[in-house]
């Protein structure tokens, strides 16, 4: 019983001592938005469905935005693609096609080399038809 407790004990701060340590090579950069959410409110079809999300690298070394993936191809995004320096800020372009009448609830994935690396932001609204 007591060398169960031991093994058991022992591979716990083995299992914790290797943790720790691949926490210590992980980056150290955080990329930090303004907001993370766009309400674009009720629009009418075929008006401007631009946005901006505005960030800033909190960040020490150099962050590199990999992929800016929205959830569907009616949503189109532009962003950096050279580093963005440390204290630096940036922003990504979001335009929406508002011919698509309805309400609607659409996701961005941000993928880059920050210590949250994946960031999800949301564009929402309503597109009422043209009369």
């Amino acid at each position: 019983m007591k060398k169960s407790v031991f093994l058991l004990v022992l591979l716990s701060f083995l299992t914790l001592g290797s943790f720790a340590r691949n926490n210590q090579n992980q980056t150290n950069d955080s990329i930090y938005f303004v907001k993370v959410t766009h309400d674009y409110g009720t629009i009418k079809q075929g008006s401007n469905g631009n946005c901006e999300f505005k960030f800033t690298n909190k960040g020490k070394t150099p962050l590199i935005l990999s992929d800016v993936v929205p959830s569907c191809g009616c949503t189109i995004a532009d962003w950096p693609k050279g580093p963005i320096m440390p204290g630096k800020s940036g922003k990504i372009k979001i335009h929406y096609n508002t011919n698509i009448v309805g309400s609607f609830i659409k996701m961005i994935t941000v993928k880059s080399n920050a210590k949250n690396s994946m960031v999800n932001l949301t564009i929402k609204g309503t597109v009422t038809a043209k009369k």
